[in-house]
């Protein structure tokens, strides 16, 4: 591998270009739900087929992760994150100049493609421009450009939609996207591989078709409900394709995906722990405005800025927590995190019908708080453990896995909640958002509990790997001093 000396002195502007990109990717992404009503009227279209302005360019995003991940790996991280960054600005402007609804999620295909080119490597790049020893402190900045990017992206977009077009949500990724690409240029160091690295084709077109199925049966599940037989004939598709890819990975003398990398405890057991973080938050997240809305009555004004508190104290907690990782360790921080957490799903298993604004912002402190505080050390061992020719694939599966654990939570939690709310809603009720306030309530705490349950297990597998590495260091303590 061409591996020129890195230069840690230009760590803030190889920031600062890593920033831009997930800046714009965030605020984006954040703020395009508010426009959808507004596309129904501007297009004269029905919901159906406006809500595939955001699933476009969320399942494109997603499927292609990991692809682009492999493709920094083997060209070049700099090669791919600027030319995504610059497709990406490219297809932002085309879907702000769409003439019809067709237009605009080609366009946001196209927008899509190129934020997969650039957030697959955000924190493979971002490890590569720091020292180890501060490794907690990027990432954990990192964290906190998101956190800003998903608390300004609502707000930028409701007066953008309230003054000007609806154009100008896409327009204003353009000047972030103009000041972004040339920082980058001049600072992001430009690692290649040596040699000619065999790229897995196949591989990569297994899981592309496999994650787009999985997505999509997700997406039509929580829609349609899981029993429908499109959505089990996309579910066993995944699933057969899936087999197929790890088949062809075990194979591959380049895969897309380094199965190896999962006989290193360190990694495994945290991608483990980082899936089930997101099952939890996005599960908890789902719920929150069904119980601000219909149990509380909430407009959904009212819901948005409540909901601010988790972004916040994600962001306030991520950056001060890599830091302190750096210092102290990884497992303290991670263990305080996943703690945060479990005092989250208990607090918030207290809602009724008469919490206040206060107790509910309260009670949801320790749920953004724990996954600032949980997150970035957890990125920290698992971009530290992974080989420096396995970065851009290792940045790219926490992407992956933060998908699937979404789409997981969803399903699982989301499931379990309409469940327990039927059941006490008595016989009469079909749906759960229309069953009665108390029916709401104790099925929303009951879902709360099955999040807390998911905590536990995490702690439990955090256990057993610290126990693992005790019993490890001392067999080889024993092995040393026997042969001394």
């Amino acid at each position: 591998m061409t591996t020129p000396e890195i230069d840690y002195s230009r760590k803030w502007f190889v920031m600062a270009a890593v920033g831009m990109s997930t800046f714009l990717e965030t605020i984006e992404s954040s703020s395009i739900n508010l426009a959808l009503p507004t596309l129904v009227r501007t297009f004269n279209v029905d919901f159906a087929m406006v809500q595939w302005v955001v699933l476009a360019s969320v399942l494109t995003q997603s499927a292609l992760m990991l692809v682009m991940g492999r493709l920094g790996d083997t060209m070049g991280k700099k090669r791919i994150f600027v030319t995504g960054f610059a497709v990406a600005g490219i297809g932002a402007v085309l879907s702000g100049l769409a003439p019809n609804i067709g237009w605009l999620i080609a366009f946001r295909v196209v927008q899509a493609t190129g934020l997969a080119m650039a957030m697959a490597l955000t924190l493979g790049i971002a490890t590569e421009a720091f020292p180890p020893n501060e490794r907690g402190k990027a990432l954990g900045t990192v964290g906190a450009i998101v956190s800003v990017g998903i608390i300004i992206g609502p707000l930028l977009g409701g007066y953008i939609l309230d003054y000007l077009s609806w154009r100008w949500l896409f327009f204003v990724n353009l000047p972030i996207a103009l000041l972004g690409i040339p920082i980058a240029l001049a600072y992001l160091p430009d690692t290649r591989p040596g040699g000619r690295q065999p790229f897995d084709y196949v591989g990569s077109a297994l899981f592309f078709v496999a994650f787009f199925a999985l997505l999509l049966a997700t997406t039509y599940g929580q829609r349609d409900g899981y029993g429908q037989p499109l959505v089990l004939a996309l579910l066993a598709a995944a699933g057969v394709l899936g087999v197929a890819f790890l088949l062809v990975e075990r194979r591959h003398s380049h895969p897309v995906v380094d199965l190896k990398l999962f006989r290193i405890r360190a990694f495994s057991v945290n991608i483990s722990l980082r899936f089930i973080s997101f099952i939890v938050y996005v599960g908890i997240s789902l719920l929150l405005p069904f119980y601000m809305e219909n149990v509380l009555g909430y407009e959904p004004r009212q819901v948005g800025v409540v909901l601010t508190a988790l972004p916040i104290f994600f962001g306030l907690t991520a950056p001060f927590a890599g830091s302190l990782a750096d210092r102290f360790g990884t497992r303290p921080l991670a263990l305080a995190g996943l703690l945060f957490f479990l005092v989250g799903c208990i607090t918030l298993s207290t809602l009724n019908e008469e919490t206040t604004p206060l107790g509910l912002i309260l009670r949801m402190i320790p749920l953004g708080a724990g996954l600032g505080v949980f997150q970035s050390p957890n990125n920290s061992v698992i971009m530290g453990v992974a080989p420096a020719d396995r970065l851009g694939m290792a940045s790219s599966l926490l992407s992956v896995v933060r998908t699937i654990g979404r789409s997981t939570g969803i399903a699982i939690i989301g499931a379990f909640w309409v469940s327990r709310v039927l059941v006490y809603a008595g016989a009469g009720f079909v749906d759960a958002t229309a069953a009665p306030a108390a029916a709401q309530v104790i099925g929303t705490r009951q879902a709360f509990w099955l999040a807390g349950a998911f905590i536990v297990l995490a702690l439990a597998l955090t256990g057993w790997d610290w126990l693992r590495e005790r019993q490890e260091a001392q067999s080889q303590r024993l092995v040393s001093e026997g042969g001394g």
